[in-house]
């Protein structure tokens, strides 16, 4: 399972079954199958989540890689996270959050509260970086746990359409990061 790593002072969770519980970021796993209300509501806070993080480096950044790369970021996360939403509405999945999604709405505040008192290449860092890990954490949740949990076939399928999305980001991420 991948999780993500402590860099730069910024905690980075797991994702997935794990709710982070240490600053190291492993944790006990969570008991039983993530349904596919589960599996809906962790698609829609994960998309929030980037999508938040995102605007702050629109607001904050001043280097123009990190802003093409924070709007590419608001802007694709955004469509995912309309599609998912149109995809439950259409199947009657109601969203039911869990742990997780508590977990890193948490960790999610507590990483804009770190980011938003860092300034100029301090703050573009600390963002990509978070960035990198984080599209690592999400493609190996979809792949290793999302697409084989989910039991609504038009679920599955929305979720591994995005994959390649996803890995682009991802590409995006380490190439900005290489430049920072």
């Amino acid at each position: 399972m991948k999780t993500w790593m402590k860099r730069t002072g910024v905690l980075i969770v797991s994702l997935g079954f794990m709710a982070c519980t240490t600053t190291s970021g492993y944790s006990e796993k969570a008991e039983g199958k993530l349904t596919d209300a589960n599996i809906a509501a962790i698609v829609v806070g994960a998309n929030k989540i980037d999508i938040s993080a995102a605007k702050l480096a629109l607001d904050q950044s001043t280097n123009g890689e990190i802003k093409e790369f924070a709007q590419r970021m608001a802007t694709d996360h955004q469509a995912v996270l309309d599609s998912a939403v149109k995809l439950v509405t259409r199947l009657g999945v109601d969203p039911q959050n869990n742990d997780l999604v508590h977990a890193l709405g948490k960790q999610s505040m507590e990483h804009e509260a770190k980011l938003k008192t860092l300034s100029g290449g301090e703050f573009d860092k600390a963002y990509i970086d978070h960035e990198v890990a984080y599209h690592e954490a999400v493609i190996g949740v979809i792949k290793d746990q999302l697409i084989p949990g989910a039991d609504n076939g038009e679920l599955k399928d929305m979720l591994i359409s995005v994959v390649p999305a996803f890995e682009a980001h991802l590409a995006h991420s380490k190439m900005v990061q290489g430049k920072i």
